[in-house]
């Protein structure tokens, strides 16, 4: 068991150590299903944490910074909780105006086509679908202040600083519609590379346990998604 955990570390440290160091990459677990039909839970990926770094000083004509761009999936410190980490895609950019219309998102006049984007829900949701709409129950107060602020003439438009982002499992996914806006400087990377991809329920990949050891040990080979090793993340 131990043998198969440290398996799995060195894997994880020998990608780091090819890209440079783990101040400009750092392994991540998917652990949820909102990024399904992009990243799967149990998805092991490296994170580029250099892509959004700050555009100044002499290391900006040295390295590969980039401006967040819609439809990049982006790693960030969960605005409720600086704590955790979060993976989603972003919708919406400073200034642009955004809505849902039957789970299809406008954004500035335009349906966007989404090829990435799954439907799973059998039964209608009109906050969910119709964003944004007169929330419900799970909205927390976040996003209801989003709601009051930025909404006009039935659109979001999303501030100067900040950012909109779904999970691609549009029925299945907290995301800013529930919670709010992400904060640029909470964006501290994006995903780059699967490295290993692995079978588990979600509450052994937040946190390791006898049992995920025990399942590692038994089913390490079988439970291993290996079509899905050394693959590049691709974003919108």
């Amino acid at each position: 068991m131990r043998f198969v955990r440290e398996a799995a570390d060195w894997a994880a440290q020998i990608v780091v150590l090819i890209f440079a160091t783990s101040t400009i990459a750092m392994p991540y677990i998917i652990p949820s299903a909102s990024m399904e039909g992009t990243l799967m839970t149990g998805d092991h990926v490296i994170v580029d944490r250099l892509a959004y770094s700050p555009h100044d000083g002499l290391t900006s004509h040295l390295l590969p910074y980039q401006e967040v761009r819609r439809g990049d999936i982006i790693v960030f410190r969960y605005p409720l909780d600086i704590r955790q980490n979060f993976v989603k895609r972003v919708i919406g950019i400073p200034g642009d105006h955004l809505r849902l219309e039957n789970g299809v998102v406008i954004r500035n006049g335009q349906r966007l086509v989404e090829p990435y984007v799954q439907h799973i829900a059998t039964f209608p949701d009109r906050y969910r679908d119709n964003f944004p709409a007169e929330p419900d129950l799970t909205v927390k107060p976040q996003a209801l202040g989003m709601l009051r602020d930025h909404v006009r003439g039935g659109e979001l438009i999303v501030p100067e600083g900040q950012y909109f982002a779904m999970g691609d499992n549009r029925d299945n996914s907290s995301d800013s519609r529930y919670w709010g806006l992400i904060p640029r400087e909470n964006i501290t990377g994006k995903p780059l590379l699967v490295y290993w991809s692995y079978d588990a329920p979600e509450e052994d990949l937040l946190e390791f346990n006898l049992r995920h050891a025990l399942d590692l040990a038994e089913h390490f080979m079988t439970k291993t998604r290996w079509s899905r090793t050394l693959r590049f993340v691709q974003g919108g």
